[in-house]
């Protein structure tokens, strides 16, 4: 399906509107302690022999990428890098709180995305929590494959600086505004990535909070890469209650969005929708209104009308969009539950956790440095002059304490070139 300039317009104004309400509900809180209530019984997993062949497969996984990748952390005032140690090429992307910018290393020459973000907005917005946890959470991303990865952390009076994988295929929305929707095999592919990923999280007590296909990049190789990791919430296990209102409004499960306790099954629900964008164009309770479109995630059935989508695919989204925690699909056993369902029938999950599945579309990318795929609103944008502070890391370092931090075998090799 090709998609229309009316349809562009529509979505792209639309996401505008939403983003005011966003930034509203990002981070506010109410006290629900009258409310509190378990919505989902705590259960174990299933102790099916496929699904410990595929935990044990993880857990090996894990094992190897810290032999591989041994993280040390160092405070600030000790930190080896500084924003001089790097050339910034372009605007890449940009944030609540600054821009993303691709850079090259100027001694070892490698290419990474730096987040860079200000320490004035985030006071102000008393956003350090979301921060730090980001930076907690990112750590724990190295190791799996479909997670972005953090490469080093340091900070200057003014700025907070990550240096993170660079992922050149696009983001899975800038891909979407010009296929208007995927093939239903190419959209499986997908989905089984990114939920293997939140699967991954889940087993480490994190929710993600923030699906949505801005924040699903592909690599060079056509994989999945989950990133932004700012809303990510740690320490709630399978069943755990959170209460904080925050994430996009359109990818917003009605739990959250009615302010009531809720659950890790957000992320599942935050995948319906994501895998309904992907097979029919448009988000599941898609409305030119703000306000209908929330009041349509809150009570409006769900359309499955257009031809071509199997009936697998519309079990799965029925299952997944279920505004019945105790009945969503993910809501007791987490990632073995979708494993289980016919949609995702083809998939081998030990093949597809070590990349061994081939991607059904692979950016034509010419190198590490290749910009084709970022959207060209980020491209042509001037690098800010801030971003290169030539000067010591310190400062106003005690808003983030051990934020601060290096890749113990990328500081050796630093070590010996310089």
């Amino acid at each position: 399906m090709t998609v229309t300039q009316d349809r562009q317009m529509t979505y792209v104004k639309m996401r505008r509107l939403v983003s005011f309400f966003s930034a509203l509900l990002k981070g506010k809180k109410a006290d629900f302690t009258d409310l509190l209530h378990k919505l989902v019984s705590s259960q174990q997993l299933c102790q099916r022999l496929d699904t410990q062949k595929i935990l044990r497969r993880q857990s090996k996984l894990r094992k190897e990428k810290e032999e591989e990748s041994t993280v040390i952390s160092v405070n600030t005032e000790s930190s080896p890098m500084k924003p001089s140690d790097f050339d910034y090429l372009k605007v890449i992307g940009r944030g609540s709180f600054g821009k993303v910018l691709l850079a090259k290393h100027r001694k070892q020459g490698g290419y990474y995305a730096v987040k860079v973000l200000q320490k004035e907005l985030i006071v102000k917005r008393k956003e350090q929590k979301h921060v730090m946890a980001e930076r907690s959470v990112l750590l724990k991303a190295l190791q799996h494959p479909f997670l972005v990865g953090l490469h080093f952390s340091f900070q200057t009076p003014k700025t907070l600086y990550f240096v993170l994988d660079y992922v050149n295929g696009g983001e899975l929305f800038y891909h979407l505004q010009r296929q208007g929707s995927f093939s239903e095999h190419r959209s499986a592919f997908y989905a089984a990535e990114i939920a293997s990923a939140l699967g991954y999280l889940h087993s480490l007590n994190i929710v993600y909070r923030d699906l949505k296909p801005e924040n699903i990049l592909l690599d060079s190789e056509g994989h999945v890469m989950l990133t932004d990791f700012g809303l990510c919430k740690e320490g709630v296990s399978i069943g755990g209650i959170m209460h904080t209102i925050c994430g996009t409004p359109q990818y917003l499960a009605p739990e959250v969005l009615q302010g009531h306790p809720y659950t890790p099954a957000v992320d599942w629900w935050g995948l319906g929708a994501v895998l309904f964008e992907m097979l029919y164009g448009l988000p599941p309770f898609y409305s030119r209104s703000r306000a209908k479109m929330l009041e349509n995630i809150l009570h409006a059935p769900l359309l499955l009308l257009r031809g071509g989508v199997s009936q697998a695919a519309c079990s799965l989204l029925q299952s997944l969009l279920e505004r019945d925690v105790s009945k969503r699909l993910g809501g007791s056993h987490d990632l073995v539950e979708l494993q289980e369902h016919p949609f995702f029938a083809f998939i081998n999950w030990d093949d597809l956790l070590a990349r061994k599945v081939t991607p059904p579309f692979i950016p034509k990318t010419t190198g590490p440095c290749d910009i084709t795929y970022i959207d060209p609103g980020f491209t042509l944008q001037p690098v800010p002059a801030s971003v290169d502070e030539r000067c010591q890391t310190g400062g106003t370092s005690e808003l983030f304490p051990g934020f601060t931090f290096t890749h113990q075998m990328e500081d050796m090799a630093a070590q010996l070139i310089s």
